[in-house]
């Protein structure tokens, strides 16, 4: 199983990356950063289509999602000084539970 996660971690890795050079992009104003939101995507697609040799694509899609969601959060806070309120935290909360009972009990994984 750990051939089938590890390049999910990498695409996870290269959207987050994606993401935050889509922030630093200026709406595309900015060449090197764009070219490099670019990159990353592609890389972070290339990556969950290996992923999806082993998982099926309704899990490996959740769980890229998921943790880009939350962890984008995590970085737009941190590096963008960007604030969430209660309710935007309690959601994604609520995301990070359905990560972890979708990849720790569904069946639908060969665990």
């Amino acid at each position: 199983m750990i051939q089938a996660y590890l390049p999910l971690v990498v695409a996870i890795l290269l959207e987050l990356a994606g993401t935050s050079f889509l922030q630093a992009s200026q709406q595309f104003t900015r060449p090197l950063q764009t070219g490099l939101m670019v990159a990353a995507y592609i890389g972070s697609f290339y990556c969950l289509s290996l992923a999806l040799r082993v998982l099926p694509v309704s899990i490996a899609y959740a769980t890229w999602s998921g943790l880009g969601i939350v962890l984008i959060a995590v970085i737009g806070y941190v590096v963008f000084r960007q604030s969430l309120d209660w309710p935007a935290i309690a959601g994604i909360a609520l995301i990070v539970i359905g990560v972890v009972i979708v990849n720790g009990f569904s069946k639908t994984v060969g665990h």
